[in-house]
């Protein structure tokens, strides 16, 4: 199991605790990651993700292991430490403004 952190607001409409858990089948990338919390929470689609085109909506970020992922592609295999459930794929939620 995937261990996925999720910002307030999203835990909150999804209905969770800030730590979810997901089964991601096959090789574990943020896509993946992404596909599978979708799947099981569909309150979810296009919050993290434009629905349509699959990029991370702004203000998203992603880490995993102390390191940013935001920015990799979505295809990028994370970390061995989040693929084995030991360490959790971070998605934080930015905060800008003056």
């Amino acid at each position: 199991m995937i261990r996925v952190v999720l910002p307030v607001g999203l835990s909150t409409l999804a209905g969770t605790g800030r730590e979810i858990q997901i089964d991601v089948p096959g090789e574990v990338t943020t896509h993946a990651v992404l596909d599978a919390v979708e799947q099981e929470y569909p309150v979810l689609r296009g919050t993290i993700r434009d629905h349509q085109t699959q990029q991370r909506r702004p203000f998203i970020r992603f880490f995993a292991c102390e390191q940013d992922f935001s920015n990799e592609s979505t295809d990028t295999r994370l970390p061995d430490a989040v693929a084995s459930g030991r360490e959790p794929l971070l998605i934080v939620g930015a905060i800008a403004g003056g």
